[in-house]
């Protein structure tokens, strides 16, 4: 069921898209419910991140694994153990632009009886294809809020459909984010331990995405869909108080934008957010100094000391009564 009910989810979702602007309801699909997924967002993504920057770290909890700063003829590694804030931005950007932990990431298996590890490339480069091709597409996407189009925007279009197959050209990073977020699922399916570990919340955010590709990838490639329509109400959206819905935009792409409003709002409350909280894991936003300063715990209050003698003066009579021996009479 946490595999099926996700699916069955997405797919009720996707059949209110398709049957609610048939009933007159275009404006609630096409207007005020991206406006207010986009809402959800912001005001979750915000306070999100909030909880976790109040949130008091005591303890220098730095994540290493390098040689940490210490006496001066000792080499240090500043990406691996950083001890200044350039190495901890580094660090940082490698994570995020190169994933270098997952990298460096192995697999567990059982061989004969022995636990043996290896290594696990392909759930790296699945991960780093997909999570750039997600960023480079939804760039993309701000050709239809923005009149005219930025440079940047026609270079990145134009690098994406580098090697142009057939017309309209095939771009790049539809193929990789499709390809990537299949590995990433079945990957979930196959792998037994993976597949006793991953809940129904794993799995809807993947089909929820899958879905929304596979719904722009359709109305891209296959099913014929006016441009100028669907910019009219993306512009409309960013410009206007109470823009107007165009008529002939097709069920596929009320479809589309209503998933990814479903995504936008569900994206503060779910395991999305690790997209922020990388940023917030004291494990990597820490410089790890504890041998260069001492850091001192400000909850650890002063505490008044109790001797066995003390004790013992206290409760003599009663450990007497009890029969505990007792060192003064």
């Amino acid at each position: 069921m946490k595999l099926i009910f996700p699916a069955i989810v997405v797919a009720v979702l996707s059949a209110l898209a398709f049957y609610g602007p048939q009933f007159g309801l275009e404006a609630v699909f096409g207007i005020w419910i991206p406006r207010l997924a986009f809402l959800i967002f912001v005001i979750g993504f915000i306070v999100k991140i909030i909880g976790w920057a109040r949130t008091p770290v005591p303890f220098n909890i730095t994540t290493t694994s390098g040689q940490q700063k210490s006496l001066p003829w000792i080499k240090a590694n500043n990406l691996e153990n950083p001890y200044n804030i350039f190495g901890v931005i580094g660090r940082m950007a490698l994570e995020v632009f190169a994933f270098r932990s997952l990298f460096r990431n192995n697999q567990v298996k059982f061989s004969d009886g022995k636990l043996t590890y290896s290594s696990y490339k392909w759930l790296w480069a699945a991960g780093l294809a997909f999570h750039w091709a997600f960023f480079i597409v939804f760039i993309r996407h701000f050709r239809f809020f923005l009149h005219p189009l930025p440079e940047f925007l026609i270079v990145l279009e134009q690098f994406d459909h580098l090697f142009q197959i057939g017309v309209p050209a095939v771009y790049l990073t539809d193929v990789l984010l499709l390809a990537g977020i299949t590995f990433l699922f079945f990957r979930r399916v196959a792998e037994p331990q993976m597949r006793y570990l991953s809940q129904a919340a794993d799995f809807f955010p993947l089909f929820l995405i899958i879905a929304i590709a596979v719904t722009g990838i359709m109305m891209r490639y296959v099913v014929h869909v006016d441009i100028m329509l669907i910019k009219s109400l993306t512009m409309g959206l960013a410009t206007e108080l109470f823009p107007a819905v165009p008529a002939g935009l097709p069920p596929g792409f009320y479809i589309h934008l209503f998933l990814v409003s479903v995504l936008f709002a569900y994206f503060p409350f779910s395991k999305l957010m690790h997209m922020g909280g990388v940023f917030m894991s004291p494990t990597r936003n820490m410089k790890g100094n504890s041998r260069m300063f001492r850091h001192i715990n400000p909850w650890d209050y002063e505490v008044k000391p109790h001797s066995y003698a003390a004790y013992e003066d206290d409760f003599r009579e009663k450990m007497k009564d009890a029969g505990l021996p007792v060192e003064k009479e």
